[in-house]
């Protein structure tokens, strides 16, 4: 076996430990917890009250404009200097949760304020409350339009969360760091941690394309329906 393929061999068992106890939790997690925070941003900026209207803004036009990395760096880096102190994947956690809900509330806020006016007033003449057309009508079409952005979003998390490495996050990358530290082989190894990375956002883009399929034949029942 030639020595290449051995390494790759030998490192992969590790490798993709990590990315199933550090990189997959990082991901799945940060993306929920960032879905929440931009449905609540989005709606506050379309239908809250006028005084968290600057304060959302204000969050997102932050996190929208600074890098994602001296994101990280001032949580955990920073942080600590003013007595508040995490550990690594959590503030890898917060960080990504951050980032996550700026970019998702736009998204969000986009694909609502695209549904038509005439689907609120139909669910409105049929005598649904604002939750209930929330609910029932306006996000279930909302969210067919929004799962190839949110989607490409996920795809790009996965990839994000190799910056996690930087703040001592045992994830798949900073694995593939410290088995280099060992075997002297870089180019091996990133190959490796990059066709690692390549193949969970292969499957992933995959499950994509199916669910838009599913939501394409929701979405075209709920307008017939609506």
């Amino acid at each position: 076996m030639p020595h290449w393929l051995e390494l790759m061999v030998s490192s992969l068992g590790p490798l993709l430990w990590a990315a199933l106890i550090f990189t997959a939790p990082l991901t799945l997690l940060s993306f929920a917890f960032g879905i929440v925070v931009g449905l609540v941003v989005a709606l506050i900026r379309l239908f809250g009250p006028a005084p968290l209207v600057p304060v959302v803004r204000f969050y997102v036009w932050i996190i929208r404009g600074t890098p994602l990395l001296v994101q990280l760096f001032l949580i955990f880096y920073g942080l600590p200097s003013i007595g508040i102190v995490l550990d690594a994947f959590p503030a890898a956690l917060i960080g990504f949760t951050l980032n996550v809900g700026a970019y998702t509330s736009e998204i969000i806020r986009a694909v609502i304020g695209s549904i038509p006016k005439g689907q609120w007033e139909a669910a409105y003449s049929i005598g649904m409350t604002w939750p209930q057309a929330m609910r029932r009508t306006i996000l279930p079409q909302a969210a067919r339009v929004a799962v190839p952005p949110l989607s490409n979003t996920f795809i790009s998390l996965v990839k994000d969360t190799s910056l996690a490495a930087a703040i001592t996050v045992p994830e798949l990358f900073q694995a593939s760091q410290r088995i280099v530290a060992t075997t002297y082989e870089p180019l091996i190894l990133y190959i490796e941690a990059a066709l690692i990375y390549l193949a969970m956002s292969s499957v992933l883009s995959h499950l994509q394309g199916r669910l838009e399929q599913r939501l394409g034949r929701y979405g075209g029942y709920i307008e017939a329906h609506a």
